[in-house]
């Protein structure tokens, strides 16, 4: 079940956060998390009036989803950059792809133009996914992170939300 996450969600999202740090190169980041962290986070991502979406299983989050600014500028206030993570013991069964789902219908609702992904370009399983949702390549910046003792390229991938010719 996708639902909104809550405070209590803390827990389950500061675990599946601090896996990814640890263990893979879909965030790059070093510094892991607390559990209020995270919540702190969820308030302000829902206070500023963004999604974060939980996959629940059994009564706990085993993924979560959201989108916020893409850059700070006002220019750029039609554009968001989401994010996806699921519990490494439920990546299965197409979880992913329908919290993305879910997140896309959100941002049509809430009237954004574009969604971009960034996504290490290494990440082949996570390219697949936004190339069947439809988004399309529009750039790689090569080493432009680094994690784990080696430069990482970043892949840009973009979704156009609707039709509009102008702002």
């Amino acid at each position: 079940m996708i639902r909104d996450a809550r405070p209590e969600d803390a827990e389950a999202i500061t675990e599946i956060y601090n896996d990814a740090v640890r263990n893979t190169t879909a965030i790059w980041n070093e510094i892991e998390v607390d559990a209020e962290n995270r919540r702190a986070w969820i308030a302000e991502r829902q206070g500023a009036g963004y999604p974060l979406l939980v996959w629940e299983e059994d009564g706990r989050a085993v993924g979560y989803a959201s989108f916020g600014p893409f850059r700070p500028h006002d220019g750029y206030h039609l554009s968001v950059e989401h994010s996806v993570y699921v519990h490494r013991d439920h990546r299965s069964g197409g979880k992913g792809a329908k919290m993305m789902e879910a997140l896309i219908e959100r941002a049509k609702e809430g009237g954004f133009h574009v969604m971009v992904g960034a996504i290490d370009a290494a990440n082949s399983g996570s390219i697949r996914l936004h190339e069947r949702l439809g988004f399309a390549h529009v750039g790689l910046m090569p080493q432009v992170g680094k994690k784990f003792g080696r430069w990482l390229d970043l892949a840009l991938l973009t979704l156009l939300l609707d039709d509009r010719e102008r702002p």
